[in-house]
């Protein structure tokens, strides 16, 4: 039998490659992307090939209420909590092929190595892939992550998709149960810990020629809905000085929000990444423009801050341009620290493997910071070429997924030795 340190243990690289490969499969797209929405056909394929992956690696696999999909390996001590491994493998539209999925087909590998090998834990295992992170058809992201914590709400589970499809029929069709949805929570005493292995989706560690990141806190974010009201008129007929022009003002509103990212303001990014207006049309004087603000950044009253002075700059663009300014907060994520000692962890696990570490925020949002609700959590990057992701493009070296795979794998053993005493 392998010894309970299993140094010598590495998770099957071709095996996990080959997994990745077969997922993407599943709702690709002509240009090497995919569409892997949540609550779709291409979802629903997509979970039965996990779900497969998941009972030949010798989990005990179910669906909880919230469609999540749980694999469980038991512990050797019934008295312990389950270290949670986990992530998703619902994608953006046209999206890449390693977000979320390359952490739940890796966690799945590193079960699969420590029954291969009859290593025992301590702890029991669970491997979730949550449903729905991306939030698709305009539903709450982190679905399935906010139920296992036990944070949606009745507007959560009556709301209806972009679609017009209730999302509790949606929900039903993907093996949930939206009227037991409470059979979905975990409570804090059942989670000893929460790892999540991503692909970093920026640029740090390319950069910097570093082979793992050692993820320090993720980044909180806010996004605001922003309208602007002016008057629609002819662009030919009326004069510059007497005109209310919506777009004019939003462009305004723009370059405010960019001002408030750093080194000019309290947040480390900030974006308009969706705009419309109306009527849309090349020789009207634009009356209506809807944008979207997000703002993020590793201390929420960093984004408070940034939002509080967003408002009274609006207060001035629209007084100065003649339009009506309305900004709403839409959806907010707390900013949520990394434990220490699953940082500590994750370094030790790296240098045993001999690969370089380095640490950083996650820019991006993941549902180990919904876990962090209830557990420490812990987050491993590997990294992605031209910190490019959410697009066909998306890629990282295949030893890098491998060494990344191999550090989770080390990284449970690791925690398992540590805190799961002994048998």
């Amino acid at each position: 039998m392998t010894t309970r340190s299993g140094r010598a243990m590495r998770v099957a690289g071709d095996r996990l490659l080959a997994n990745i490969r077969s997922l993407a499969k599943i709702g690709a797209t002509a240009d090497g992307g995919v569409s892997r929405l949540a609550f779709t056909a291409e979802d629903a394929s997509g979970r039965e090939l996990v779900r497969d992956l998941m009972i030949e690696a010798g989990l005990e696999t179910r669906i909880d209420s919230a469609a999540n999909i749980i694999g469980h390996r038991p512990g050797e001590r019934q008295d312990l909590p389950a270290l949670m491994l986990g992530s998703h493998i619902d994608t953006v539209p046209n999206g890449g092929t390693l977000d979320g999925a390359y952490g739940v087909l890796a966690a799945i590998e590193v079960a699969r190595a420590l029954n291969d090998h009859h290593t025992p834990m301590s702890h029991p295992l669970a491997i979730v892939a949550f449903n729905n992170e991306e939030g698709a058809f305009g539903t709450r992201g982190m679905w399935g992550a906010h139920a296992l914590v036990g944070a949606l709400d009745e507007a959560d589970l009556a709301a209806v998709d972009d679609r017009g499809r209730p999302v509790a029929d949606l929900l039903f069709e993907m093996g949930g149960d939206a009227s037991h949805i409470d059979r979905a929570v975990w409570s804090a005493d059942r989670v000893a810990a929460y790892l999540e292995l991503h692909i970093e989706q920026g640029p740090v560690l390319e950069s910097r020629n570093v082979e793992i990141g050692v993820v320090e806190a993720i980044t909180g974010r806010s996004t605001l809905d922003i309208s602007v009201r002016g008057k629609a008129s002819h662009a030919g007929t009326t004069p510059m000085e007497l005109r209310q022009d919506a777009l004019v003002a939003a462009a305004q509103v723009i370059l405010a929000v960019r001002e408030l990212a750093h080194p000019n303001g309290p947040v480390r990014v900030a974006t308009v990444g969706s705009l419309s207006l109306a009527p849309n049309a090349w020789n009207v004087v634009p009356g209506v423009v809807t944008m979207q603000a997000d703002f993020r950044d590793v201390s929420d009253v960093a984004i408070w801050q940034a939002i509080s002075r967003l408002r009274g700059e609006v207060l001035e663009i629209a007084m100065r341009t003649g339009t009506a300014i309305e900004v709403e907060g839409q959806h907010s994520v707390a900013a949520v620290s990394c434990d220490p000692g699953l940082q500590d962890v994750i370094a030790e696990a790296s240098e045993s493997l001999d690969l370089s570490h380095f640490s950083l925020p996650s820019g991006a949002g993941h549902d180990a910071q919904v876990i962090g609700c209830i557990a420490p959590i812990g987050m491993i990057f590997v990294p992605s070429k031209g910190g490019i992701s959410h697009t066909p493009e998306e890629y990282s070296a295949e030893d890098d997924l491998i060494a990344g795979a191999n550090v989770l794998l080390q990284s449970v053993l690791t925690y398992d030795e540590r805190y799961g005493g002994t048998f």
